[in-house]
């Protein structure tokens, strides 16, 4: 086969040739986790893991007493904040870090944000203030430092 007709055969626009199938590709790679076991990754690995160590046994443990029905519905809602741990994420952010910005944001930082500045203008007004009062201080009181020292010279 010459050139050309190696490149048709390999891009599929020869005559009588299907095309050939394609992988798309996304453009933020970041997005893409690895794959542990059954085509999930190890954080949902874990989660359904310790979900199932809790609820299977809540689940025979409170069958004989509660009844069959009762113990799955109970099953469930134990097991259901391990599923979400597991799957749920919004903009890359997981559930728990989704809860601990919540949490901060309503009950630990204050509600009310003051508004304040830092005015280096106001600091040098207020230094220069200060030096004033020095220096008055010390003429009142007859010493001046360097031009004391120099007069008596």
């Amino acid at each position: 086969m010459c050139g050309e007709m190696k490149l048709q055969a390999i891009s599929g626009l020869r005559k009588g040739c299907e095309p050939l199938a394609y992988v798309t590709v996304p453009k933020d790679l970041t997005k893409i986790k690895s794959k542990m076991l059954f085509g999930l990754t190890k954080r949902q690995l874990v989660c359904f893991g310790s979900a199932a160590l809790v609820g299977v046994p809540l689940f025979f443990l409170s069958k004989g007493s509660m009844g069959t029905t009762s113990a799955a519905l109970c099953m469930i809602l134990v097991m259901l904040p391990f599923f979400l741990f597991a799957l749920y994420e919004k903009n890359g952010q997981t559930l728990e870090v989704i809860l601990g910005h919540l949490i901060q944001c309503k009950f630990i930082r204050p509600k009310r944000r003051i508004y304040q500045t830092n005015n280096a203008y106001s600091a040098l007004v207020r230094q220069a203030k200060l030096e004033k009062e020095v220096r008055a201080i010390a003429e009142k009181s007859g010493k001046t430092g360097k031009r004391a020292a120099r007069r008596k010279a």
